[in-house]
């Protein structure tokens, strides 16, 4: 399990993303191992993973299933192209999925990430209306505070400021709805606020400005994610479902975070008894072991790309990764854990729980806002003067001092573990957050 101890020359190499390289490498964090709820450090100390490693590791780490998966395909077969060949486990995998998406979508196209899954459906959503006889329907609609991956596309209709600051404007023909986020009038609500269902009939409004003729899809997180977990108001999505719908506008439902159990349903959609024309999905889909997305289709879109000569490649699109045989075997094996264990139904069973712990953390006089839904949790903290964002990072700092990792979002720390964790387990990580909070 021990690695070796790496020096600061051996560090120097390997440019981090999304980490302030320099701090890391004079105080780095090297988790060696992992099982369960847990990881391991190099040097041997156990560290409750409260963020399911990357929002991704849904049933647990260093499942057995998972691994016999891995060992059997590779023997078997190890790579085979998708561009106009197949291999069994793809269409296996494709066909269990279906059974867990909402009753209307019955189509999969393999990705390699979220990333990948957001690019894909917007290209999805911009051939699709070209196909319809509507090329003029290019705009796409996101959020603020949105983040849908690190493509140019999904940049594009992501809505963090600091991608902006950083890379531009992007591409051209987008526009963004504000972001649910009002700590005004819902802080500390459990769950889906009351107020703010009223901010969907701002898509009416951008819609009837840029005119429906133009406007291809608007994109959304049913709950925001890394942009600090933003659950929706009630009767939101619906809403926006509504105007989508009545302007022929594409609904994109981007659950990379929010798929496989992570709201106590196999998808938002289904828990929120939405009918999008696409979702992403990535993350959970193979609980982290090895890359893998999905774009899921409405079989009006499938269904409609299915037309012209039988020769002709309908979608000219596709990653040389696409349906690789081990992320196939590895999501198959996932799926099978989830379903097995009713893992879905146990979030769902045990979310009121984890929101009721980490709720209690609003006794701290540097918190001003918990917000949660399902296995998803956000606490926000009121910036130190002068330093936004530095509160928030030596909280997280101090989490994994104390023996738990947590995800940094800005002034936000959030917490999501494996739909798998145990109650006693959550007071634990609770009560990390609630010392290292104390401690800065």
């Amino acid at each position: 399990m021990k690695s070796k101890h790496l020096s600061q020359q051996d560090l120097q190499a390997y440019w981090m993303p999304f980490t302030p390289n320099r701090m890391f490498k004079k105080n780095p964090r090297m988790l060696a191992k992992a099982e369960g709820m847990y990881y391991y450090t190099d040097d041997g100390r156990k560290v409750l993973d409260g963020c399911s490693g990357l929002w991704c590791v849904n049933a647990g780490h260093g499942r057995s299933e998972i691994q016999e998966a891995i060992s059997h395909q590779v023997k078997e077969l190890d790579y085979a192209t998708c561009f106009q060949m197949g291999s069994p486990i793809a269409f296996e995998l494709a066909q269990a999925l279906t059974k867990i998406t909402p009753d209307h979508m019955n189509s999969v196209f393999y990705t390699n990430s979220g990333s990948e899954s957001v690019d894909t459906a917007l290209k999805i959503a911009l051939a699709y209306h070209r196909l319809k006889g509507n090329a003029s329907k290019t705009q796409f609609i996101g959020r603020s505070k949105a983040y849908h991956g690190v493509g140019f596309g999904g940049m594009s209709v992501g809505g963090l400021t600091y991608n902006r600051k950083t890379f531009g404007s992007l591409l051209s023909g987008v526009d963004h709805l504000q972001s649910p986020l009002n700590i005004e009038k819902n802080a500390f609500t459990k769950g889906m606020p009351q107020w703010g269902a009223h901010l969907a009939e701002e898509l009416d409004e951008l819609i009837k400005f840029h005119d429906a003729s133009n406007v291809a899809a608007v994109i959304i997180e049913p709950v925001i994610g890394s942009g600090g977990v933003v659950p929706p108001p009630v009767g939101y999505l619906e809403r926006i479902q509504e105007i989508c719908h009545k302007n022929d506008v594409l609904l994109i439902l981007d659950e990379v975070i929010t798929g496989f159990g992570r709201v106590g349903d196999s998808f938002a959609a289904n828990r929120f008894g939405l009918k999008p024309d696409l979702i992403t999905a990535a993350k959970g889909l193979s609980n982290g072991n090895i890359p893998m997305g999905a774009v899921f289709a409405s079989d009006k879109i499938y269904n409609d790309f299915m037309t012209g000569p039988e020769y002709a490649i309908e979608f000219c699109h596709g990653y040389t990764y696409s349906g690789h045989p081990l992320a196939c075997a590895v999501a198959k094996a996932t799926l099978d854990i989830y379903l097995k264990e009713g893992l879905f139904e146990r979030a769902k069973e045990i979310e009121t729980y984890f929101e009721d712990a980490i709720h209690s953390l609003q006794s701290h006089s540097s918190v001003v806002d918990i917000r949660n839904f399902g296995l998803m949790g956000g606490i926000e903290f009121d910036p130190i003067k002068g330093e936004p964002g530095v509160r928030a990072q030596k909280i997280f700092q101090k989490c994994f001092e104390y023996g738990a990792t947590v995800r940094l979002s800005g002034e936000v720390v959030c917490l999501a573990p494996a739909l798998i964790i145990e109650k006693e387990e959550i007071d634990k990580l609770v009560e990390i957050v609630s010392k290292s909070i104390k401690s800065v």
